[in-house]
């Protein structure tokens, strides 16, 4: 990708910091895990960060042919040509197990948020391209992504000359995203010829067998279905190609859209190679560049993203291209870089997401995750208020936007969605990171995790706050929880009663259903009630007409306390959203702890089948520890995740991972005093966190 601080982005953009401007002077973006040149990305990788011998990883190839040289260390070069899924050793830890959800879009929290409008896609780093692990990592300090609601697509951004240039998503991002209703994209990135980009490689992706066959892109197609993510982002940088390549290129695309087609895929093509062959960055869609998104034949690629060059009138004129080319000129996006400064960038909004007109094209973000790598203190705690404020605003509200703020975040512009449209339904407010493990307000592992898979489906709208009072403070809190990592706590003086907006949801209602609380107070109690809207609000920005149902009291002696609240008197409607409303009795401040929300019909009430044939299926000793790689076979029916814990000699049971698929990898098992085997059992999870009878296996020391 081109530099926006050298003419690339928008013309009042401020110059961005000579680190940056070194990084992407050659065409940004070229080592896009960490964006370093690929000499120093090779000898900077870690070959396995908290892994062994048999520690899966995201898999990168190259097309075809393999760099000259030998890999850096960590680092393996494999050809995409050769993959195959029956000789894929890792493919078991790689495959995400979430359907995409369908979304609704509900009534916007504030009149300025557009639904059918702009969009959004996020261009993210999770880690380096080689070692990245498959399944996340025993620690806590992860870009843990919670913000989907205002997701369009994910892009899994990665690539190096040094390391792969086809980079494939991992499981856990994949089943995060489509939980919530959001497409992942793999990254096919051929580097500028300053990265160690080689003309070679654009040629083996492209390359045209004699019955008219793109092999390559059929193997894109079979990756992305054997892994179950959505599609690709191509981002073709390379200079040095003509007109006949540019053929090829857009013949390539049209193979891999007709091999992608029965699997539902999609191609987002990055404003680099035009027409011609040459990478001229546009930043636009233009005369040079349609043919890779609209061709005399019809579509090519289903989204653009519009390098940093734009400008207000390219933008406008891109968007008026498009709808002549008869598609939607919010399959732009218009590209906007906040790898550097974050919500300090410096953006013409009104270019992209006007106030009091039409959005004119969508947005790109390109690396938000600037909200973890920009901290000094890269806890839980304070990534999730970062990241709050860059997707919600300074306000911390997306119903009350601050205005005239400089940073005019999503939730301020676009309309959120949801995929809360059925029964049963359950968030522990878990954000797929911790720094212990709870389950029932116990601790039953004190490791520190991160598992982007494990994540609940969070409130959309973080955080609507009403009050007539003082507002209280809300966010996502690591100290205590219910199930998982985290809980909602809600803190401060609560001069009147206040209610907090959570989950938009369809749920329709029956004289079975019920909703349950799980909360916990602070020294003084507090009442709790739950809300409960069965329209919507009558425009953009109205208050949500909720029906307030008690729930209990919360607080002084006694912890966790489930509250049953019947929803048989609202039986025949359908919910369209959840909210708490607490009170507090006297003038102390309070801390209440929301530990899970759930709606379930009370008729269906059976456990979950358990998974069957847990097996070890690999394992390298080290004195008294071991890695292990195990594997079972699937439960029958619905299921939410697995849980694998560890049956102590004392009886005990420890927590010690967790996934949507079925295999696991350990990093490091201690033997526990002289035992002779470590005891493994592992259940099937259904969404509202019942668990099955556990399949059992042993490791023997």
């Amino acid at each position: 990708m081109s530099e926006p601080g050298n003419g690339a982005g928008p013309r009042t953009a401020a110059p961005l910091p000579p680190a940056r401007r070194t990084v992407l002077a050659l065409g940004a973006g070229a080592g896009a895990a960490a964006l370093l040149p690929p000499a120093a990305r090779a000898a900077g990788a870690s070959p396995s960060p908290g892994g062994g011998a048999l520690a899966p990883y995201a898999s990168y190839w190259f097309p075809d042919s393999l760099p000259a040289g030998v890999p850096g260390p960590g680092v393996v070069w494999r050809s995409l040509r050769e993959w195959s899924p029956s000789s894929d050793p890792d493919l078991a830890h790689n495959t995400a197990s979430v359907p995409l959800a369908p979304r609704f879009t509900p009534v916007p929290a504030n009149r300025d948020a557009r639904a059918g409008q702009a969009r959004i896609t996020s261009l993210v780093s999770f880690g380096p391209t080689s070692g990245n692990p498959s399944q996340g990592s025993a620690s806590a300090d992860s870009y843990a992504l919670t913000h989907w609601a205002y997701l369009d697509e994910l892009v899994f951004w990665g690539g190096s000359a040094g390391e792969g240039l086809v980079l494939a998503p991992n499981a856990p991002v994949v089943d995060a995203a489509h939980r919530n209703g959001v497409r992942v994209l793999g990254n096919v990135f051929l580097p500028p010829v300053a990265y160690g980009g080689d003309l070679r490689w654009t040629r083996d992706l492209v390359r045209r067998e004699a019955d008219g066959r793109f092999p390559l892109a059929e193997k894109l197609a079979e990756v992305a279905a054997a892994y179950g993510f959505d599609g690709w982002f191509v981002n073709a940088e390379t200079d040095g190609g003509d007109s006949a390549l540019a053929t090829l290129m857009r013949g390539f695309l049209r193979a891999l859209r007709a091999a992608g087609e029965p699997h539902g895929l999609r191609i987002t093509w990055y404003d680099a190679m035009n027409s011609t062959g040459a990478v001229g960055w546009r930043g636009a869609l233009d005369e040079l560049n349609r043919e890779f998104f609209e061709d005399r034949a019809g579509r090519v690629s289903d989204t653009m993203f519009v390098d940093f060059r734009w400008t207000p009138g390219s933008l406008a004129a891109s968007g008026g291209l498009a709808e002549r080319l008869g598609r939607s000129r919010h399959e732009l996006w218009a590209a906007v870089d906040v790898e550097s400064r974050g919500w300090d960038a410096a953006v013409d909004w009104e270019a992209i997401v006007p106030r009091g007109r039409d959005h004119v094209v969508s947005l790109g973000f390109y690396r938000p995750e600037w909200t973890r790598e920009h901290l000094a203190d890269r806890s839980p705690g304070a990534f999730h208020r970062a990241d709050d404020r860059f997707w919600t605003g300074e306000s911390l509200d997306p119903a009350r936007p601050a205005p005239d703020a400089p940073w005019r975040a999503p939730a301020s512009a676009v309309a959120d969605r949801s995929t809360v449209s059925g029964l049963p339904f359950a968030c522990s407010f878990n954000t797929g990171h911790g720094l212990r493990w709870y389950e029932g307000g116990a601790v039953v592992s004190e490791a520190p995790w991160s598992h982007l898979g494990l994540q609940d489906r969070l409130p959309g709208r973080r955080w609507v706050v009403d009050t007539d009072g003082e507002r209280p403070e809300v966010g996502l809190d690591f100290a205590d929880a219910w199930r998982g990592g985290s809980s909602l706590l809600v803190a401060g003086s609560l001069t009147a009663p206040a209610a907090v907006g959570l989950h938009a949801v369809r749920l329709p209602l029956t004289p079975s259903t019920v909703a349950e609380l799980v909360h916990t107070g602070g020294a003084d109690p507090v009442d709790v009630e739950l809300g409960v809207a069965v329209r919507e609000p009558a425009a953009p920005g109205a208050p949500v007409p909720y029906t307030w149902l008690r729930a209990g009291t919360a607080g002084g002696a006694g912890g966790w306390r489930t509250s049953r609240i019947p929803l048989a008197a609202l039986a025949g409607q359908t919910a369209h959203a959840l909210a708490v409303r607490i009170t507090a009795r006297g003038t102390a401040p309070v801390s209440w702890r929301l530990g899970a929300l759930s709606v379930r019909d009370t008729t269906a009430g059976r456990h979950p089948a358990p998974p069957s044939h847990l097996r070890v299926d690999a394992s390298a000793r080290r004195g008294a520890e071991a890695e292990l790689r195990l594997s079972w076979r699937r439960a029958a029916g619905p299921v939410r995740h697995y849980e694998l814990y560890r049956r102590l000699p004392d009886g005990a049971r420890r927590f010690l991972a967790g996934t949507c698929g079925t295999a696991l990898y350990l990093p490091r098992l201690g033997r526990a005093g002289r035992e002779r085997a470590a005891a493994f059992e592992l259940r099937a999870v259904d969404e509202t966190y019942t668990a099955s009878a556990p399949a059992r296996a042993g490791f023997p020391w």
